[in-house]
């Protein structure tokens, strides 16, 4: 049996054939077929969803208040070039806690590292401890220097754990720690922020609990680059009152991280922390630091987070 061929012109079966158009009209096709750019074809095919959309376009924000995330808060399973591409697209500044080695891929993509990790300690070894400021120091300068280099607006610091330390103790020595490095920081730029944390769910006898404690440790080192790092997740687990404390507190407030409570996930409806009402309170103090996302999302990463930042968008 001899295999049918169709060419090109003959009749598909059951189907008159189409007419090639004649004379002028034909001239007409031919020119227009010759004269279509590469733009005008990829549209004609894009129209007909037969070419991949390129990535979603940028969000605009109003961006009064400058916003940043953690990690975290993309899910799992993404590469850092991925969460920076994406950081980007929903209209963040930077993300927080990125190890120097990888500042370069923010940068890549018009982030900053809005706050650097902790340099020479640790969340439950920290400053409050006076025996272990020397051996502190020079990792805690280097990542001073290393901010400072890449634009960095601030470097984090950890009270540590009490482990027996009277509130006045500590106080003390992280005052005496903070005063050694206090005049670098003012040299390079760079604020040292001294986040508060809660002792009751998350991080059982840290020491910095409560935005009080914090905020007299910054009030004796007396330099404008030594701030709390105000986790209104955590003040809230400690404290609430939130706004209140915060316009008590702004001259001492250097950055901000969110969170929803209870459970420490996304800002939503299941959750009693209003930070619309939070991020106006923010914004008409004036205040010009950054409000970081840092939560564990149980819903779709992109979708939690972009609502998140259009929320305190105010």
């Amino acid at each position: 049996m001899k295999a049918l061929r169709r060419h090109a012109g003959s009749p598909v079966r059951g189907r008159a054939p189409t007419p090639e158009p004649a004379g002028a009209a034909r001239r007409t096709v031919l020119n227009y077929k010759k004269t279509m750019t590469r733009r005008d074809w990829f549209g004609a095919l894009g129209s007909l969803g037969l070419v991949a959309k390129s990535s979603a376009q940028a969000v605009a924000r109003k961006g009064r208040l400058k916003q940043a995330a953690t990690r975290g808060c993309f899910g799992k399973g993404r590469t850092l070039e991925e969460i920076c591409r994406e950081a980007a697209r929903l209209g963040l500044k930077g993300l927080d806690l990125i190890p120097p080695n990888d500042w370069p891929t923010l940068k890549k993509h018009g982030l900053i590292p809005t706050m650097a990790p902790a340099g020479g300690h640790s969340l439950t070894d920290g400053i409050n401890r006076r025996e272990a400021h020397a051996q502190i120091e020079p990792g805690f300068r280097e990542m001073i220097d290393r901010a400072a280099a890449f634009g960095a607006p601030n470097v984090i610091a950890l009270s540590g754990n009490r482990r027996g330390l009277s509130d006045e103790e500590g106080i003390d020595n992280c005052v005496a720690f903070l005063n050694r490095v206090k005049a670098h920081a003012e040299d390079k730029g760079v604020t040292i922020c001294l986040e508060l944390l809660n002792s009751k769910v998350n991080h059982p006898d840290y020491q910095c609990d409560r935005t009080a404690w914090g905020a007299e440790v910054v009030k004796r080192v007396n330099s404008p680059r030594v701030k709390l790092l105000y986790d209104i997740y955590h003040m809230q687990v400690m404290e609430g009152d939130i706004i209140r404390t915060i316009r008590n507190n702004i001259q001492w407030i250097g950055h901000f991280h969110t969170a929803g409570n209870p459970g420490r996930h996304e800002p939503d409806e299941t959750q009693e922390l209003n930070y619309r009402a939070i991020a106006q309170a923010i914004v008409d103090l004036n205040f010009q630091g950054y409000l970081a996302h840092e939560y564990t999302p149980v819903k779709d990463p992109l979708r939690s987070l972009d609502q998140a930042i259009t929320i305190c968008d105010v």
